[in-house]
């Protein structure tokens, strides 16, 4: 019982990744600039959120009448429900309010709770709390910060509760960094609800078949993005030691990740700004990458689409389907390209199938697989040293990643 609450609220720890005020400004400033009435009017949910730890709310509130919103409500999920990993808490917390198994032993209520007067030690960590913000509480002329009022939950604020659907419901925006563990499920609770949203979570996630077709139906998008790519977030201390040198700063306290973007289905202009690209020919003449100078465009075994491993290198006269790494999404303008295809077995774009494969790892292991039917091949002559490699049938080839299908729009 012990090691399992324990892994549980270790579990539920590593999920918690505080975005940098200055991240959120920078994103939300990008839809503004694109349409400065992109919020006015709307009630914004925070779900996923807690304003004494986070800065969601706090710009939000700070910003709220130069957006012009007319109501801010987010929601805070229950301390014993985190560490205990999950949405069935409540059945592992006995009468009386506090949970039961792993602990967190420097976890204590805020000062902004406990001098509150609706301050109640039964439901402190065991239930989430709502803060809303909607007109001016104090007086002072300008609704901001100072104005947000709170109370306790009914439950412990998991987003997928009825308490918090209804909020849902209600919401224009969504804005958040969801755990990312539950980011496919809270998509789907976004997209039941048919709302706007603003969320962060991890770029491998395109790859799924829960998330993909939401791209090619143009339902969702890429936001403007982290700066250079890097994402960097705030951890709890527990959880410092968990990550590679070169991934935590210790004198920042912050953890770095280059896979994380801002899903939306909101406007702004970066979306629509076109890829500089070169013709055919001069990519095979001046391309900066060797694989393109020396080899040239090679055409996948298993699907109709040449490779381009490289977003730069994306010829611009090219009519035919082409495969282009997952980022290029961070570049994707739709007036300039469509979206065909993924090459994973699921989508079903695939115009082969391989037989029983054997996989030769880069220490010439030999094994049985089935791994070519889930993703682009390419044929090769030679095996590539240090490399893992396949036969087939007396032929060998290699797998690439996971590679968008993409088409050229023609001009009118």
């Amino acid at each position: 019982m012990a090691n399992r609450d324990l892994n549980a609220a270790k579990k539920a720890k590593n999920d918690e990744f505080y975005t940098q005020y200055a991240d959120i400004e920078k994103e939300v400033n990008a839809y503004l600039e694109f349409d400065p009435d992109t919020f006015r009017g709307k009630t914004i949910l925070l779900p996923c959120d807690d304003p004494e730890w986070s800065k969601f709310t706090r710009f939000f509130a700070e910003n709220f009448e130069r957006l012009g919103l007319r109501k801010l409500v987010s929601t805070s999920y229950a301390f014993d429900s985190k560490r205990l990993g999950g949405r069935d808490a409540s059945a592992k917390r006995p009468k009386g309010g506090r949970a039961v198994g792993a602990s967190l032993p420097f976890w204590q209520p805020t000062l902004f709770e406990t001098e509150a007067p609706q301050y109640d030690a039964a439901k402190s960590s065991a239930h989430g709390k709502i803060f809303v913000l909607d007109h001016d509480a104090n007086g002072s002329g300008r609704i901001d910060l100072d104005d947000l009022e709170w109370r306790y939950l009914e439950g412990d604020g998991d987003f997928r509760s009825d308490e918090v659907r209804r909020l849902r419901d209600e919401a224009d925006v969504i804005v958040t960094n969801p755990p990312f563990s539950l980011f496919r499920e809270f998509l789907a609770w976004i997209m039941e609800a048919g709302k706007q949203f603003l969320v962060i979570g991890n770029m491998n996630t395109i790859n799924t078949k829960d998330v993909f077709p939401l791209v090619v139906s143009g339902k969702l998008w890429l936001g403007n993005g982290f700066t250079n790519g890097n994402a960097y977030f705030q951890v709890a201390d527990g959880t410092k030691n968990s990550y590679a040198d070169g991934v935590y700063d210790s004198t920042t306290n912050l953890v770095k990740f280059r896979n994380c973007c801002w899903y939306t289905n909101l406007e702004h202009g970066r979306r629509h700004q076109p890829l500089q690209l070169m013709s055919m020919s001069d990519n095979l003449r001046y391309s900066r990458h060797r694989e393109i100078r020396d080899v040239g465009y090679r055409h996948y075994d298993n699907y109709d689409a040449i490779e381009v491993p490289y977003s730069d290198a994306i010829p611009s006269d090219y009519d035919g389907v082409m495969g282009v790494p997952v980022t290029f999404l961070d570049k994707f303008c739709p007036e300039q390209f469509e979206i065909v295809g993924i090459t994973k077995t699921w989508f079903g774009a695939a115009t082969k199938v391989y037989p029983e494969q054997v996989q030769i790892d880069a220490n010439g292991v030999r094994k049985t697989v089935t791994k070519l039917n889930d993703g682009a091949v390419l044929k090769i002559d030679e095996p590539p040293k240090g490399s893992t490699w396949y036969e087939v049938g007396g032929e060998r080839f290699i797998q690439t990643y996971p590679r968008i299908l993409i088409r050229r729009r023609k001009t009118p």
